[in-house]
């Protein structure tokens, strides 16, 4: 469930809630009993970082190792000797 935050209009009060979705935005503010809360636009509590998704991260079992067969093939092209990653100079190895 995500984390409202809002504002009081009357008083300057701020506070956040613990809602569901599909829940309607409230509306009376705790400290002054107005019903004039105004849910705030802010940032998301997380972000997104690396290269991206790949098919193996929601996988369990025997499933997880799908694209073992596939490291395997461009473990040898990699040794090329270009100095690059797969050569082990990067560090990765």
């Amino acid at each position: 469930m995500p984390i409202y935050e809002y504002q009081c209009n009357q008083c300057g009060h701020e506070l956040e809630s613990l809602q569901k979705i599909s829940d309607p935005p409230l509306t009376d503010c705790p400290e002054c009993g107005e019903a004039s809360l105004q849910k705030k636009i802010s940032a998301a509590g997380f972000r997104l970082k690396g290269g991206g998704w790949y098919e193996t991260d929601f996988k369990s079992g025997s499933k997880k190792n799908v694209a073992q067969s596939d490291s395997a093939g461009s473990a040898s092209k990699d040794s090329g000797g270009s100095g690059g990653c797969g050569s082990g100079s990067c560090g990765c190895h």
